[in-house]
């Protein structure tokens, strides 16, 4: 607020007659739009999806500029009507502004968490020493300031919300813009995150906040209604209702399950609720999961899902619920347990070996044609060009006639109030449009039993609405439905049962992240040799040593290559066992391609001989030596890759190409992809298997076809894949946007590298070994 009462107040943002097409003027995404914010003043944009409000966000916060109209950003005309957009108006106003996007993920550029919040500062050529107060006030201001040596990528949904946050905070913006920051989060992470904007606007901060929740607008300043791509209305926050009223009055008949009230554990009253139905449609006895990486989601859960029940689930992020839908649908295999839906054996408890056993290809195919799955993200269910084709892509898998299958796509698109949308590409629409749509594709495969992961997570009032008639609707057709959800009126209004995932897998969660950051961020006395090495001289080294296991050609130098590996093994503290288990696809490939020399050498004394093929003495002996080099050399990148932070990895490359750049190299750029793409290729590998598995959800050949009709259908994943890495790629754009990266800008960097003793002696060992390789 301004010192003097009647002195007008300083405009944060100021956007006049503004329009905004995606599809060069065809549609209007806003339509003479204007709004002023205010300086320290905290604005909420609400309406229903496609309205307009993140494409109004993206222009708030610099991100991008109209086809008309004007934009003032700071003080700083980025946009005229007469002179178009202005780019260094608009680097500079983006100095002042931070950006939260709705998929936090997409924004962490490191696999560290105090570099991921120090890259915005480091565009911005902050001194060194206020960089590192910078880090540990913004993640204090989140509380995250115990997890600055984790890894955001694998936190929870609403830590990596409030990592998001830290990242925007370390700048010091004067605005901050979020777009649905809490739309996939529970409760406690949505409370979190709302509990930091507060104490923001409490500190001046300006706040634009795009959301759904209407308990989300109490403490805003003012409410932006859109529809259309037009502002209809700015109201008060107290004008607005808590609840959807229908939701609200389903509530008001069941005191004894009100929001506040304690849910039963999942399995704790299952039994007892079934004795009064039919045979149970969902059956799960002692269900065990565990991931890849060791850690146990699911611990012994049992449960009945009576047929025509619906069942709501809800528990806090990372408790194992998505894990359990996939498994209920035949989309993962579990540790240990049995589950039976719709009378199909999904996994049966085997008594003799302990693990169980999984469905046929032949049961399979059966449970995909009486089996739902409308999956967490939307926007994995979606293959087709148009809207109507990908609806249509289940019930073409049942095989049943053309005629059948427009009719029920038809009535699928009716139901959920889209038949509009018929002809729209579907990666064109919303993210609350791509759900729906999503959700048209699952209905039409007439499923008797309908499994949700919250289905109505980042829709409108009224798109949620149409879900809560579509649900009703198959309840009252007897469709057995699970229903994951955060929001604990929807789930008492719409099911017989409403529990909880057990807390002690929040708990297992929180204390495997605990024991990680410990390991992180521990003195580093404690950590391995290798992981204390200089990345530079590790990177360097490890190379060379990798390159040198090449010119290995005797048992001798065999012998040398093998002490060296062990020796670094050891300096790593790396148990071996694990080390082979996690590379063994890698080595037993490359093993089996150098045993061809078995049959290719025919030089030596002859050993077997069968017709024109011979094994010799020397073809042993270089088979052996090719294997155990190749061997050596993977060993030795998975003990660098382990010791080794995809950050620390880049900086080391970007420090040794730093000589280049004299030459016009652009070194920093060309380092800045290589950790993008250390740090994405996981992500899109994740992607790739969730498009997957929704593809065999509705009944895609992918898993149950012939070997020609599997093929084909993992090439119909390309244009998902395709739409999917271009979608990170946009998202990414607008994040290094939002934290001020440019090409050829002057980076000040958190990480300084000071090589040591340590360093020294790492360098002559491997020159030992090289030169040890030479001689010998």
């Amino acid at each position: 607020m301004p010192d003097n009462p009647h002195e007008a107040p300083t405009p944060a943002a100021k956007l006049s007659h503004i329009r905004f097409s995606y599809d060069h003027g065809a549609t209007w995404a806003l339509d003479d739009v204007s709004l002023t914010i205010n300086s320290g003043e905290r604005i909420c944009l609400i309406g229903p999806n496609g309205s307009g409000k993140s494409t109004l966000a993206k222009l708030i916060a610099g991100l991008s500029a109209p086809d008309d109209g004007s934009i003032i950003l700071l003080n700083h005309a980025v946009y005229t009507a007469q002179g178009g957009p202005n780019a260094s108006e608009y680097r500079a106003a983006r100095r002042g502004i931070g950006m939260v996007l709705q998929n936090p993920e997409d924004q962490l550029v490191t696999t560290v968490l105090e570099d991921d919040v120090a890259f915005g500062p480091e565009n911005l050529g902050i001194v060194h020493a206020q960089i590192g107060e910078r880090i540990t006030s913004s993640l204090a201001a989140v509380g995250l300031d115990s997890h600055r040596g984790s890894d955001p990528t694998r936190m929870s949904g609403g830590q990596q919300q409030r990592a998001a946050i830290a990242g925007m905070l370390a700048m010091n913006p004067a605005m901050l813009v979020l777009d649905e920051p809490t739309a996939m989060l529970d409760a406690t992470a949505r409370a979190e995150v709302m509990t930091v904007l507060d104490a923001l606007h409490a500190q001046g901060t300006t706040i634009v906040h795009v959301t759904h929740h209407p308990d989300e607008t109490v403490n805003a300043d003012r409410i932006v209604h859109m529809e259309h791509g037009r502002i209809v209305r700015i109201a008060d926050p107290y004008d607005q209702p808590c609840l959807e009223p229908t939701v609200s009055a389903a509530m008001a008949g069941n005191t004894a399950l009100l929001p506040g009230a304690d849910l039963p554990l999942l399995g704790e009253q299952a039994l007892q609720a079934d004795d009064t139905h039919s045979t149970p449609a969902i059956r799960v006895e002692h269900l065990r999961y565990r991931y890849g990486s060791g850690r146990t989601v699911i611990r012994d859960l049992s449960f009945h899902v009576a047929q025509g029940e619906t069942l709501a689930i809800m528990g806090a992020n990372g408790s194992g619920k998505s894990t359990l839908a996939k498994l209920l649908c035949a989309l993962g295999k579990p540790s240990a347990g049995s589950i039976e839906v719709d009378g199909i054996p999904v996994a049966s408890a085997n008594k003799h070996s302990g693990k169980p056993r999984f469905a046929s290809r032949k049961q399979l195919a059966q449970l995909r044609r009486s089996v739902g799955y409308v999956m967490q993200h939307p926007e994995h269910q979606l293959f087709a060009d148009t809207v109507a084709e990908d609806v249509a892509y289940g019930p073409r898998n049942q095989h049943v006639t053309e005629t059948e299958v427009a009719e029920r796509v038809q009535t699928a698109l009716e139901a959920l109030h889209i038949a509009h949308l018929a002809d729209r590409s579907p990666f064109d629409l919303s993210g609350g449009q791509q759900r729906l749509v999503a959700i048209a594709g699952v209905v039409a495969c007439n499923p008797s039993v309908l499994v949700m992961d919250e289905p109505t997570a980042s829709l409108d009032v009224r798109a949620k609405a149409r879900i809560h008639e579509l649900i009703r609707a198959l309840r009252a057709k007897g469709v057995t439905m699970v229903m994951i959800t955060h929001d604990r009126a929807e789930a008492f209004a719409l099911a017989d049962r409403v529990v909880q995932m057990p807390d002690e897998h929040e708990t297992t969660r929180e204390t495997s992240q605990s024991n990680q950051v410990a390991a992180t961020t521990q003195p580093m006395r404690h950590r391995s040799l290798m992981h204390r090495l200089d990345p530079r001289v590790k990177m360097v080294g490890i190379l060379a040593a990798m390159f040198t296991m090449f010119a290995v050609n005797t048992p001798v130098q065999l012998a040398v290559g093998a002490a060296l590996t062990l020796g670094i093994i050891a300096a790593a503290r790396i148990n071996p066992i694990r080390l082979l288990q996690s590379i063994h696809p890698i080595l037993a490939l490359l093993v089996l391609m150098s045993l061809t020399n078995l049959i290719v050498v025919r030089t030596g004394t002859p050993l077997v001989s069968a017709g024109p093929l011979s094994i010799t003495a020397d073809g042993v002996m270089i088979a052996v030596l090719y294997s155990c080099r190749f061997a050596l050399v993977i060993i030795l990148g998975a003990v660098f890759l382990n010791t080794t932070t995809p950050t620390a990895m880049t900086d080391a490359f970007a420090a040794l190409l730093h000589p280049l750049s004299r030459l016009g190299v652009h070194t920093q750029e060309i380092a800045l992809v290589m950790s993008l793409a250390l740090r994405f290729i996981p992500t899109l590998t994740g992607e790739t298997t969730s498009i997957i598995h929704a593809q065999a959800a509705r009944g895609g050949s992918v898993e149950t076809g012939s070997l020609a009709q599997r093929v084909k259908a993992l090439s119909a994943i390309i244009v998902p894949v395709f739409a999917g890495t271009l979608r990170h790629a946009d998202n990414l754009s607008l994040a290094l946007d939002a934290r001020c990266y440019e090409e050829g800008i002057t980076r000040t960097h958190w990480r300084v590298f000071s090589p040591g003793l340590r360093d020294a002696v790492f360098a002559v060992i491997i020159a030992v070994y090289i030169a040890a390789i030479v001689l010998l």
